[in-house]
């Protein structure tokens, strides 16, 4: 098959749409199929695959990480994409790349796939703070059913989002498929060596959070654990690794709760080398974002031998499960500061719990995933050429 994506979002802007299509896309095509994609140039792009179409785009308000591409330059670009002859058009995004991809492919007469990557309703709001959270919410909820309802099938990475949508009272075809990870990836990492460069003894306990920066991933909440652990762990460390709009909040938490010495912002790294030293460095990867729909960063630590202590709310209730290298906390302040605490003191568990998870990513990996997801191509194009046979008949 030949499968345009189509996204709002990709590298160098680092999260976990971006993450998804770059796995998505390397895996299609150890399948055999070729994938291209539609993203915004950033102007810092860095050398790009062949077949990586950047669209040229203006700072978005309120969020100056992401960017609008041009619908008009997208448009300029057609005869280009017809000639490609695509199978199927797959969108990542409900912006731009969601208008443009329709109009792609209903020009081309060809199936569309659209993935949810996102829980707007819990998302919106902190970006446009001055319009009422109950405002947000239902115009989320909103935009949701009209854009799912559009195209010819939708993907959830989870069951909990698939609920969520169903709730909203979409009834359009979903599938869950996970994004997987690349198993190959991550392996190795040098723990040693990153504590070496940031100044950070071999011996110091070391809390990890890896992810964008905002503040839908409840970061806040954290440093408040943090803030608890320090009463009986004084020299306990908090890593957070990434960039976004919550930093300057957070660098000031961080003084209000006198945590200067025991929080350490590193911002991003290099996915291939230095973010796996990060990961190796950790004692425990802590996390209680509210919002996510997967919870990548969470496989991509117990595949680095890395134990997890998250509290499970929407997708990530899929990922984690007692037994599989995480431990499981209700997002309560002393509740997750003392399974912590009693982690960091049990040395021979957190050991026990890195096996775990190792031998738990195996079923999450990429190629699988991928392999689900062509399925529900395949089937979605011959359902597609079944109802203009039957448009041709009538």
């Amino acid at each position: 098959m030949r499968i345009l994506f189509i996204s709002d979002v990709y590298f160098p802007r680092v999260n976990g749409v971006s993450t998804s299509i770059k796995t998505f896309m390397a895996a299609l095509e150890r399948l055999g199929h070729e994938v291209f994609l539609i993203a915004p140039d950033y102007g810092n792009n860095g050398p790009d695959d062949a077949r990586i179409m950047r669209i040229p785009a203006r700072v978005v308000p309120f969020d100056p990480e992401d960017r609008f591409m041009s619908s008009a330059e997208i448009g300029k670009r057609f005869d280009a994409l017809k000639s490609h002859g695509f199978d199927l058009v797959h969108i990542h995004t409900p912006f731009v790349a969601h208008y443009s991809g329709l109009s792609i492919a209903r020009a081309l007469d060809i199936p569309v796939f659209e993935t949810y990557h996102t829980f707007f309703e819990e998302y919106l709001y902190h970006y446009v703070p001055f319009v009422p959270k109950t405002w947000m919410r239902a115009l989320a909820r909103r935009f949701s059913r009209s854009q799912c309802m559009a195209v010819d099938a939708v993907v959830v990475p989870s069951r909990p989002m698939l609920d969520v949508l169903f709730k909203y009272g979409i009834r359009a075809h979903m599938e869950i498929i996970p994004t997987g990870l690349e198993l190959d990836r991550f392996k190795g990492g040098d723990g040693a060596r990153f504590r070496a460069k940031h100044g950070i003894s071999q011996d110091r306990p070391v809390l990890l959070h890896v992810g964008r920066v905002a503040h839908e991933k409840n970061i806040e909440f954290l440093m408040q654990v943090v803030s608890r652990i320090r009463s009986s762990v004084r020299n306990i460390m908090f890593v957070i690794a990434g960039e976004g709009p919550a930093l300057p909040s957070l660098r000031a938490m961080a003084s209000d709760l006198a945590l200067d010495s025991n929080v350490m912002f590193i911002g991003y790294m290099d996915r291939e080398s230095e973010l796996l030293d990060c990961y190796c460095a950790a004692d425990l990867k802590i996390f209680a974002s509210r919002t996510e729909t997967q919870g990548l960063v969470l496989l991509e630590a117990m595949a680095l031998g890395v134990p997890v202590v998250s509290t499970a709310i929407m997708g990530t209730q899929d990922v984690l499960a007692p037994g599989c290298g995480a431990a499981i906390v209700s997002e309560d302040v002393q509740s997750f500061a003392d399974v912590v605490t009693r982690l960091l003191g049990s040395p021979e568990v957190r050991t026990r719990m890195s096996e775990e998870g190792k031998d738990y990513v195996h079923e999450w990996s990429a190629d699988a995933m991928a392999q689900r997801l062509s399925g529900v191509y395949a089937d979605g194009i011959k359902s597609s050429i079944a109802a203009s046979v039957g448009v041709l008949r009538s």
